[in-house]
């Protein structure tokens, strides 16, 4: 009995896997044990045929798969390589490579080796267990390269590696060194701040969202252009580092059909408030990542915030809290980052012109009603508030040039998360994530501003969170106008952004 070991990773939980293979006397077939579902068991026919593609001569014997630990579940194509390795070992076909070394991969009819889903997560795993040298599909190499320090062997097809175990042909390995990030795509703003006529306040506001990466609440009547602000925002935000683009790309792995793409652009996510709940915080039978985890490092953007079923509102209150999402099943359980910018947005009643220079169509009870859609503890969790005013109709056609670019205002902002990640030295942390015990310790309020603070705190009554949510958002501001302390000035503008809670 031989045996090849490979990785499952499934939902952040990694088990590394034997792969033991039995051949003995008896009619001819192959039989998987060791709590396989049925993508592994129908993984006897893909082998059986590449196989044959593959010109590799079957075994004609009674051969029996068991992955070991059995207890554990197993759901996943990747372990096809690993298996048909086993095969060739037990059948005296090849020899494993003496250092120990997983194998990764999906085959197909062909004997081609086709991406596998989570690619990423699987390396890191199994690094964290000892291993550094991995046979992994060619499509899955460019992702792979992210992962630091280790040694890949890209393999195309079942018959490449059959000759390479053999000596017959050269495998060539590659070291990923640091990682190797994609060359950085210079791509234009969907939506340039240039392009948005007026709202001063409104962009002053995404300005200080981004550097710090606060969450944002717009409201305003319709078509005043909340929705323009939010998709400019990801123009200012600045590029991801490494260890950034590693997790992003991990997760929509995991969730997307395009799971071998390397997504080195910060997320905007945008989805629509018929959205379930599963959709949005994730689960379903596989325990996927849902929205707020692919907004992970980026933006989460939520147009028609009260529009969205209440469950899922509210159940965005611990991910907002915590920056994790942790999914429960009788089964299992997982858990996802979920570290995302919110962007919401809302009108002021149900017709929208509640306020407006239009007339609001609307009954009190029905503007109540409808602003009571966001709970306290919701608007509590929202660090800047803006009303998004009408804009005149005259300045819409004209050029402003005096405007700032999103360029300009991207300076700023990776300015001041510089800043943030020299004073916490630690790479990535931004205001909004620090604890009670940072601002307490970087915070550096001046005597004027605590006593500006703690009485508009009285005044607006607010809560525990949202005062030091207040302090957070001043320290933002403070570190775009490269100030060590916070002044009167930025507390007195952060004060500005908050909302009283509706009751």
């Amino acid at each position: 009995m031989e045996r090849v070991q490979t990785i499952a990773e499934s939902a952040g939980v990694a088990t590394l896997v034997t792969i033991e293979c039995h051949i003995t006397q008896g009619l001819p077939n192959v039989v998987i044990v060791g709590f396989a579902n049925r993508a592994v068991d129908e993984a006897k026919e893909r082998i059986r045929a590449a196989f044959h593609a593959s010109k590799i001569s079957f075994p004609r014997q009674r051969v029996t798969v068991n992955l070991a630990p059995a207890d554990v579940p197993k759901d996943s194509s990747a372990f096809d390589l690993g298996i048909a390795v086993a095969i060739m070992h037990t059948a005296h076909l090849v020899s494993v490579p003496a250092s120990p070394a997983l194998f990764i991969g999906e085959l197909g009819l062909t004997g081609q080796v086709r991406a596998v889903r989570g690619i990423i997560g699987k390396l890191m795993a199994a690094k964290a267990q000892g291993f550094d040298t991995f046979y992994v599909p060619v499509d899955n190499l460019a992702q792979a390269l992210l992962v630091p320090h280790v040694t890949l062997v890209p393999v195309t097809s079942l018959k490449q590696l059959y000759l390479g175990l053999n000596g017959f042909e050269r495998l060539t390995a590659q070291l990923s060194g640091e990682g190797q990030p994609p060359s950085p795509e210079t791509l234009s703003p969907e939506v340039d701040f240039r392009d948005i006529s007026g709202q001063v306040r409104a962009k002053r506001i995404m300005e200080i969202a981004a550097a710090g990466g606060h969450n944002v609440l717009l409201n305003g009547p319709p078509g005043t252009g909340k929705s323009m602000l939010a998709k400019a925002l990801p123009g200012i935000l600045p590029a991801m580092e490494l260890h950034e683009i590693l997790e992003v790309t991990h997760l929509h792995s995991l969730a997307s059909h395009n799971f071998d793409r390397i997504i080195s652009e910060r997320p905007f996510r945008a989805p629509h408030h018929s959205a379930s709940q599963s959709a949005i915080i994730g689960g379903g039978s596989q325990a996927r990542p849902g929205e707020i985890s692919l907004a992970h490092r980026g933006v989460l953007f939520l147009d028609e915030f009260p529009e969205y079923g209440r469950p899922v509102i509210e159940a965005l209150r611990q991910p907002l809290e915590d920056k994790i999402i942790t999914i429960a099943r009788a089964q299992h359980n997982a858990q996802y980052p979920a570290d995302f910018m919110l962007v919401a947005t809302s009108n002021p009643c149900p017709c929208g012109y509640y306020g407006s220079h239009k007339t609001c169509s609307c009954q009190p009870y029905q503007i109540a009603h409808y602003q009571r859609k966001l709970s306290g503890p919701i608007i509590d969790r929202m660090d800047l508030y803006a009303d998004v005013e009408h804009v005149e109709h005259d300045t819409l056609l004209h050029d402003n040039a005096k405007a700032e670019v999103s360029q300009t205002i991207k300076d700023r902002v990776t300015g001041a998360r510089q800043c943030q990640a020299n004073r916490c030295s630690e790479p990535g942390k931004t205001n909004a994530q620090l604890t009670n015990r940072d601002i307490k310790l970087h915070g550096e309020l001046s005597h004027e501003a605590e006593a500006l603070l703690n009485r508009a705190a009285h005044q607006l009554d607010l809560s525990a969170r949202a005062y030091m949510r207040t302090v957070k958002v001043a320290r933002t501001i403070a570190d775009l106008a490269n100030s060590r302390a916070i002044g009167l000035p930025h507390i007195s503008e952060a004060i500005q952004y908050r909302r009283v809670t509706v009751t």
